[in-house]
């Protein structure tokens, strides 16, 4: 009998202990975004010289359906408030597109905003539903009046991030 009531007091603990979880908020990752600091997969660190721009990469998609292992340089505009899942991107030449991560495989801290960045991965044209804009808007907290504003697909550049490094 005193076998079994340690049997269950060790089962209890176990179960206990199991499924105990510390209560954490969900959101992006901490950080400062700090000069260096790399998210994902490492950037090789010749890839900043080989970064192209926005400009070039719509050539190149004109020509290409999809171009990989590309390396764009830009400054981010906006993070995934929610989770740090996806950012903006505005280069040199004032253009923006939206950039998700690989496989969901990694975030990003929202303080990554403002900081200029170097990412390696693939880009695509692609055609973005009423949808899936309105649900990218609302993470981004944006007015409900600039929500409902969306109304028609809209054809732009996709980046799939393999790693992201920031620069400046």
């Amino acid at each position: 009998m005193k076998f079994k009531a340690i049997l269950f007091a060790v089962a209890v603990s176990a179960s206990t202990l199991a499924f105990a979880q510390e209560s954490k908020k969900a959101g992006p990752p901490a950080g400062n975004a700090l000069v260096g600091d790399t998210y994902g997969g490492g950037v090789a660190s010749n890839t900043e010289s080989k970064a192209i721009s926005v400009d070039k990469l719509s050539k190149k998609l004109k020509k290409e359906k999809k171009v990989e292992n590309v390396a764009i340089k830009g400054k981010v505009t906006d993070v995934c408030d929610k989770k740090g899942c996806w950012l903006t991107i505005q280069t040199d030449d004032n253009s923006k597109f939206f950039v998700k991560m690989k496989d969901y495989a990694f975030f990003v801290p929202t303080a990554l905003k403002g900081k200029t960045v170097v990412m390696d991965g693939t880009a695509e044209r692609k055609v973005t539903s009423i949808d899936e804009q309105k649900h990218y808007a609302e993470d981004a907290k944006r007015p409900q009046s600039e929500i409902d504003a969306i109304t028609t697909p809209k054809e732009e550049i996709r980046f799939v991030a393999n790693g992201i490094k920031v620069v400046n």
